[in-house]
């Protein structure tokens, strides 16, 4: 009998976290789940990434409110991955006018956001409770042009002003996806990085650039951060605990690839380079939250891009099983 991805048998509830990190800013965390970032000015909110679902969005709002009373009137989406994103919806009747993201992300909506909605609620059925309030796809409102690596763009860059505190927003360059964006708020140095950066969570890479992600991460670690919410994982503070995330994600990404190069240089299945890769990747991230989820996905993309692929192929329902079989026979 075939084994079920390793994201459909977690069906337990994550403990959130809703921790202030400075006099505006906030982490919305889940042991390993995807993290939100809040940061609440004297006029307006913003919400750094809108969940899975709007039911789920309504459980950040409501943590929300028990601090502010403002309106939400930003939601950015880091990227454009499914369970980012469509919870965003829920935060119109909470004031929300503009829902904002980088070029590339829009781009890869159209380009792959029907058949990743589809996959995600398949791959995560607990983080897809209550999809029935799901509207559709998640469309930004205000789109930041530039930044697109494949167009060899220079990233735009949007500061918002929420009152008492201003926002910047751009794209630092590839690396969980073409078109990933960071909300950073200088003043109290703190950086809402999205999947870019994870902690003692997987990264998941099924639709990255490998090759350019530790630059990104580079670029990150130059803004001098004291506190980062990550994609998955705790809250960082302090400067020591912002570099450990970052070594964290480097070091995945990097081992990730070396094992990719070999795979592809010595022509392995994907069986064999996923058997190939564990052993590099076992012994280091094996106990970490979703390890086991995201490593089918990793290895494939890994593989692909050390062939050349540098498009990341779409994932569908269908090749996410076509994948799962060839890894179980």
């Amino acid at each position: 009998m075939t084994k079920s991805f390793a994201s459909q048998a977690d069906l337990d509830d994550k403990k959130i976290t809703f921790e202030q990190l400075s006099a505006h800013c906030w982490a919305y965390t889940a042991e390993g789940d995807p993290n939100s970032g809040v940061i609440i000015g004297d006029n307006y909110i913003l919400v750094s990434d809108a969940t899975a679902t709007p039911a789920m969005a309504r459980d950040l709002i409501a943590k929300i409110r028990t601090v502010s009373d403002k309106p939400i009137k930003y939601v950015l989406l880091t990227h454009y991955h499914a369970v980012r994103v469509l919870g965003a919806s829920a935060y119109f009747a909470e004031g929300a006018s503009e829902i904002i993201a980088s070029q590339g992300t829009y781009e890869l909506i159209v380009e792959r956001g029907a058949q990743d909605m589809k996959s995600e609620m398949e791959r995560f059925p607990r983080l897809f409770r209550g999809a029935d309030s799901i509207p559709g796809l998640t469309w930004p409102t205000l789109v930041i042009g530039g930044g697109d690596p494949f167009k060899g763009e220079l990233p735009g860059k949007l500061t918002v002003d929420l009152g008492g505190v201003k926002v910047q927003i751009w794209s630092p360059g590839a690396g969980h996806t073409r078109g990933d964006t960071i909300a950073w708020v200088a003043e109290e140095k703190v950086l809402f990085s999205g999947d870019l950066v994870e902690y003692e969570a997987g990264v998941y890479t099924g639709d990255a650039q490998l090759q350019e992600w530790p630059a990104t991460l580079e670029a990150l670690r130059a803004l001098g951060a004291e506190a980062i919410v990550p994609g998955r994982g705790e809250a960082m503070k302090g400067a020591a605990d912002v570099n450990k995330a970052l070594d964290y994600t480097k070091r995945w990404v990097e081992t990730l690839f070396a094992a990719g190069k070999e795979a592809a240089a010595a022509g392995m299945d994907l069986k064999a380079a996923m058997a190939h890769t564990r052993k590099s990747m076992d012994p280091v991230f094996g106990h970490v939250f979703i390890y086991e989820h995201c490593l089918p996905f990793d290895v494939s993309r890994a593989y692909d891009e050390a062939s050349g692929i540098k498009n990341p192929r779409i994932w569908t329902a269908e090749r996410d099983l076509e994948m799962w079989k060839a890894l179980q026979s």
